[in-house]
């Protein structure tokens, strides 16, 4: 048999043996491999963070990872992003009769190769198997517990902060778009656990502000919801914006805005003014396209953008998604 049947999501023993012979086969945690209905987890810290997360990426498989490891890194960076360190996780399924077995075989090695590489125990799960034509392949979601280790939150921003990005933007989504429509590129998604953090809250804990992963509505979405909660203006200059040459060629191309582009490793930090370039000087061990973008100033909570040509625009929120499914 090399399909997903209903049977397969009965609770019966079909289910036995896909939990056996391929989620336990990559799969470890001495929780997981209970069975039971629930995780019972140790926690030394009483503070901890939750984060959950839902991903139908279309395509499944596609340069620089899967839904499988799309579905661990993101939850990992949504609990990195609130200053915690991810410890446990949780993972859901729901797959379209007639699935691939193979398919969702590299899925769950996807998912044990990024929950290794972030240091994550994946405790608890579940698998339903819907009739062909109810679900798109397959979909996933994960919970998330971490312990807090920086303290970071809107109440933390002040005038003066500086903003960082950790990374070139867009690359996600763009490498996406670029699969759907057959175009040849090395760009791939900079889909990724951000473990790297960890080191950085470690040597600059108390100069970390506040933190974002900018996803759906990419670096711009993110700000504007952090200025208008925060209630200070945030000015980003356009020439400080990194992005690989292929995200700002095919941004034209399509006519998308590479400030809006999904992205699923990078991270937006907010950090005290006089640290600053301490702290990029050590992000760029990891990469050298992280850069200080901007500043934070006193204001009603807008997003400013100085443009190349030096005129100031705002920065508005998107009506819609500039593209459908990129997670």
């Amino acid at each position: 048999m090399d399909k997903i049947i209903l049977a397969h999501g009965s609770g019966g023993r079909r289910t036995q043996e896909l939990i056996k012979n391929i989620i336990l086969k990559y799969l470890h945690s001495k929780e997981l491999k209970k069975l039971d209905d629930s995780a019972v987890l140790n926690l030394k810290n009483k503070k901890i963070a939750f984060a959950t997360d839902s991903f139908v990426v279309k395509p499944i498989f596609f340069k620089g990872g899967d839904i499988g490891k799309l579905a661990i890194s993101g939850t990992v960076n949504d609990l990195l992003s609130q200053g915690a360190i991810p410890r446990f996780i949780s993972c859901g399924m729901i797959i379209e009769e007639g699935f691939s077995l193979s398919d969702f075989e590299k899925i769950v090695l996807s998912i044990s190769r990024e929950s290794r590489r972030a240091e994550v125990e994946v405790v608890a799960g579940d698998i339903k198997v819907v009739e062909k034509g109810k679900c798109d392949g397959i979909f996933i979601n994960t919970s998330g517990i971490g312990e807090i280790f920086v303290d970071v939150g809107y109440n933390r921003i002040k005038e003066g902060d500086k903003i960082l990005i950790t990374g070139g933007i867009g690359e996600h989504e763009i490498s996406i778009q670029l699969l759907r429509t057959g175009e040849k590129t090395k760009l791939k998604s900079d889909c990724q656990s951000l473990v790297f953090l960890k080191e950085v809250f470690k040597k600059f804990k108390n100069k970390i502000h506040f933190m974002r992963d900018p996803t759906r509505g990419g670096v711009a979405q993110s700000l504007i919801e952090i200025a208008e909660k925060s209630k200070f203006d945030f000015h980003i200059y356009e020439e400080n914006i990194p992005m690989k040459r292929e995200v700002k060629v095919y941004s034209e191309i399509m006519g998308f805005d590479p400030l809006y582009l999904a992205n699923e490793g990078k991270m937006l930090i907010i950090c005290e003014s006089s640290f600053s370039s301490k702290i990029l000087k050590f992000l760029k061990n990891f990469s050298n396209l992280a850069r200080i973008i901007g500043e934070v100033r006193k204001g009603k909570g807008e997003v400013v953008l100085k443009t190349k040509i030096g005129g100031m625009r705002k920065i508005l929120a998107l009506s819609g998604e500039q593209l459908p499914k990129i997670c």
